[in-house]
């Protein structure tokens, strides 16, 4: 079935089907529209997803459509909603789970949605790093997790060779010391990373098993405050704001857009997500490594658990009930082992089951190639805590939006560490305030 499945995602051109052996009867399906934020590359891969999906029934017919980044996806899909003319489907990145929760009578919870349609939903079989994120205080599953990932460390394995770089660093420490061995060698910088509050703020707090705040991260009530203010916090970034000064760290942006300074061998150190990994194996013109984040001996003897990143998959009331089971069962097919082996080896996003975990284990992939079982090993380090299992704030999208500013703020001088982060709190309970209030 694995060879099937990757001969008709790489190859749609052919009719044939995994199971069925029917060809799909277009004139004949049920539309299915899923709005989604996935570009370039892995747009494509989604593409083929729903074309291969499409291709192994003729009752319903999968129709992807890309809608902008997340926040861009998950604010059309709100509006679309008030507006009746909103998909079955939608795409929302982790930060946005809180709002959907909030929004009363639009969401289908998927475990009740396949429910309702007759298909049995397994939530063993998931990786629990993954789905507990998304499930809600007795265990119920809102969504169903697609494209996962958690930051990692990668490093140009070349670069290392010629700054005489000999062990790759666990620690910030040992960071800061590679860093000055490779602008001694002559590159511009250390390092660099993006999405800078995922992974400086929401990561390192969770690595260190330190609250980012009250509440269990938001998790136990909507009467929650941050507290990513603290010392632990505000040293590790007042560290790398110092190493500005002799090039260790370089900033490149708030997301992705210092990618190229890893590409260009700029800098020697990238932390960013697991799944720049097809991008980076496609770009890279020098041997690569990825290994787990570094951890701050100081603060912590061994790392905690990471959290994930990325998005699920959402579903919106107001269909037709027979339209829902086309949702349960693509559902059900996109969460299969050889479907999620497959978009796990392509793109670096972790596999959301066990069963795709072990199928990828005994095809060779990470044996063929090394490191990309990191993101697994780094979110299932251990069992995670209430500081660990992930972030649940109200109007969390605009709060990073905060935080990116008041870093900012470091990385250019006008604020220290401290200040920064105190007026990121300040300004980012306000929102917690605000979203209480209107979901009270």
């Amino acid at each position: 079935m694995r060879r099937h499945l990757k001969k008709t995602i790489l190859s749609i051109s052919a009719v044939a089907v995994f199971s069925t052996g029917l060809a799909a009867n277009s004139w004949a399906t049920t539309d299915i529209q899923w709005w989604h934020a996935m570009g370039g590359v892995n747009g494509e891969r989604v593409n083929k997803i729903a074309e291969s999906f499409n291709a192994s029934q003729d009752e319903f017919k999968i129709v992807p459509v890309y809608k902008g980044n997340y926040t861009e996806t998950m604010t059309a899909a709100i509006a679309s909603f008030r507006a009746k003319k909103h998909p079955h489907i939608v795409q929302v990145f982790e930060v946005g789970t809180a709002t959907m929760m909030a929004a009363k009578g639009a969401v289908y919870p998927v475990e009740e949605m396949m429910a309702d349609s007759g298909i049995k939903l397994d939530k063993s079989a998931f990786l629990p790093a993954v789905i507990s994120y998304y499930q809600t205080a007795d265990g119920e599953l809102l969504s169903m997790p697609f494209n996962s990932s958690t930051p990692v460390l990668w490093y140009n394995k070349d670069a290392f060779v010629k700054a005489g770089v000999t062990e790759v660093p666990k620690t910030w420490p040992e960071v800061f010391a590679a860093s000055k061995k490779l602008v001694a060698a002559g590159y511009k910088g250390g390092f660099s990373f993006g999405w800078q509050s995922w992974v400086m703020i929401e990561n390192y707090s969770a690595w260190h098993n330190i609250p980012m705040g009250t509440k269990e991260n938001g998790f136990a009530g909507l009467d929650t405050q941050f507290t990513f203010n603290n010392k632990n916090v505000t040293d590790i970034l007042s560290s790398i704001a110092k190493g500005q000064q002799d090039n260790l760290f370089l900033y490149g942006g708030r997301r992705g857009d210092s990618l190229p300074m890893f590409i260009n061998q700029e800098v020697g150190m990238w932390i960013n997500s697991s799944a720049y990994y097809g991008g980076i194996k496609k770009q890279a013109k020098f041997d690569f490594g990825q290994t787990m984040l570094p951890y701050s001996p100081d603060v912590i003897n061994k790392p905690q658990n990471s959290i994930i990143g990325g998005a699920t998959l959402w579903v919106l009331k107001g269909h037709a009930k027979e339209d829902y089971k086309g949702v349960s069962q693509f559902m059900n097919y996109l969460s299969s082992p050889e479907v999620q082996a497959w978009w796990h080896q392509e793109t670096g996003y972790v596999p959301i089951t066990k069963a795709a975990y072990e199928l990828s284990k005994k095809e060779g992939f990470y044996e063929k190639n090394p490191g990309t079982d990191t993101a697994i090993k780094q979110l299932s380090l251990n069992t995670p805590t209430p500081n660990s299992k992930g972030v649940r704030f109200g109007n969390f999208v605009q709060v990073r939006d905060i935080i990116n500013e008041e870093m900012e703020a470091i990385w250019n001088g006008s604020k220290t560490a401290t200040e920064a982060m105190d007026d990121a709190v300040r300004r980012g309970d306000k929102l917690l305030r605000k979203f209480e209030k209107a979901n009270r």
